[in-house]
C-alpha cells in the first residue's frame, strides 16, 4: 500500500491510505543520505506499508523520494536535524508585531531555509486587530516594503476576527500543500481552527510574565482543506537554525544579493568588507534594505561560530 504521513507521535506514524487512517511503525533503520536526523519520517512524506496480520496496524517498509523538505537543527542533539515536514508546494510563516513580537531576523532565517529547499514562502501578518499606533503601523510599513518586492506575500489577518481568511488568506492555499510556521503565541492554532473547525487544535493565552507564546502543538500534523489542498501544522519555533551553508553560498539565498551574484571583484566574496564588492555598493546605494543586509551578517557570524 502507499500512504502519506500526516502525523508523527514518535515512534508511531499515523498515515492516510486513500480514505483509510492506518497507524504504522517503522520497519528497522533508515539511511537518510548522509543526513543524521532525529526523525527518520517526517509528515507530508509518501511510504510504501503494510498490514500486519491480523492486526489493524501497518509496517512501514519503505519511503518514497521527498521532493523537497524543511529542515531545522535540533534542539536536543548536537550536530543532528529534525525536518519539519516535506513534500510542499509552499510555506507560510505566521508573524505578529508584539505577544509575541515576531524579529526580521528570525523571519530572514526561515526565508533562507525556505530558498535554500527552493520553496516559496509567504508572511502572513496575524492579529490584525490588535494593531494600533505609530511603531507598529511603521513595522506594518517595513514588512511590506523590504519583502513584498523580494517576491514574498505579505498577508494581513485576524484570525481571531477571521477578518482577511476567506478573501486575502484562501486564495494563497488553496489545492496546494502548505507549511505553516511561526513562533508559539502567534495564533496558528487559531488560523487553523478558523480554516479546519475539525481541527479542534488548543489554543492558550500569551504568558503575561514573559509576552511569549506557550507551545500548543506538540507534533506536526496535517489537516486537509475542506476546498481542496492541505495544511501542515507545526510546534512553535523558537529558533531557526541555518544548515550548513558556507559563507561564499549565504548570499544565494537573498535574492537581492543573488541578482549581483558573479559581479564582485573576488568569486569567494562574502560581501563583508572585500574591495570591488557589488553587493556593498548596492547597499550603499539603496538596493539592497540595511535590515536584511544586517541579518544576512548576523546568520554569518552565527554559522561561523558553530563550526
Amino acid at each position: 500500500m502507499k500512504g502519506r504521513v500526516i502525523k508523527s507521535t514518535g515512534s508511531w506514524y499515523i498515515v492516510q491510505v486513500e480514505d483509510k487512517i492506518i497507524s504504522a511503525r517503522l520497519k528497522g533503520k533508515f539511511k537518510q543520505d548522509e543526513l543524521k536526523l532525529t526523525n527518520p519520517i517526517s509528515v507530508g512524506d509518501w511510504v510504501e506499508l503494510e498490514e500486519e496480520s491480523g492486526q489493524a496496524t501497518a509496517v512501514i517498509s519503505q519511503i518514497l523520494p521527498r521532493e523537497n523538505y524543511v529542515i531545522r537543527k535540533s534542539t536536543r542533539k548536537q550536530h543532528f536535524s529534525h525536518i519539519i515536514a516535506s513534500n510542499l508546494d509552499q510555506a507560510i510563516l505566521v508573524i505578529t508585531m508584539k505577544k509575541p513580537r515576531t524579529s526580521f531576523g528570525f523571519i530572514d532565517r526561515f526565508l533562507v531555509s525556505t530558498e535554500s529547499f527552493r520553496i516559496p514562502a509567504i508572511l502572513v501578518v496575524n492579529k490584525m486587530d490588535q494593531l494600533e499606533g505609530e511603531v507598529e503601523e511603521e513595522w506594518l510599513q517595513d514588512i511590506h516594503e523590504i519583502y513584498e518586492p523580494l517576491g514574498y506575500p505579505v498577508v494581513e489577518i485576524s484570525a481571531l476576527t477571521e477578518k482577511g481568511l476567506k478573501e486575502k488568506f484562501l486564495p494563497f492555499i488553496q489545492g496546494k500543500t502548505s507549511l505553516i510556521a511561526g513562533h508559539s503565541g502567534v495564533g496558528k492554532s487559531t488560523l487553523l481552527n478558523a480554516l479546519i473547525p475539525e481541527a479542534k487544535q488548543d489554543t492558550k493565552e500569551i504568558s503575561g510574565f514573559s509576552s511569549k507564546g506557550v507551545h500548543t502543538t506538540t507534533f506536526a500534523e496535517l489537516f486537509p482543506l475542506p476546498e481542496g489542498g492541505d495544511l501542515i501544522d507545526t510546534p512553535g519555533i523558537k529558533e531557526f537554525g541555518i544548515l550548513d551553508i558556507e559563507d561564499n553560498e549565504l548570499s544565494h539565498y537573498f535574492p537581492e544579493m543573488r541578482k549581483y551574484l558573479g559581479q564582485c571583484k573576488y568569486h569567494n566574496c562574502t560581501h563583508i568588507n572585500e574591495p570591488g564588492c557589488v553587493v556593498l555598493k548596492k547597499l550603499e546605494e539603496g538596493y539592497i534594505h540595511p535590515y536584511r543586509y544586517q541579518s544576512y551578517v548576523n546568520i554569518l557570524d552565527d554559522e561561523d561560530s558553530h563550526r
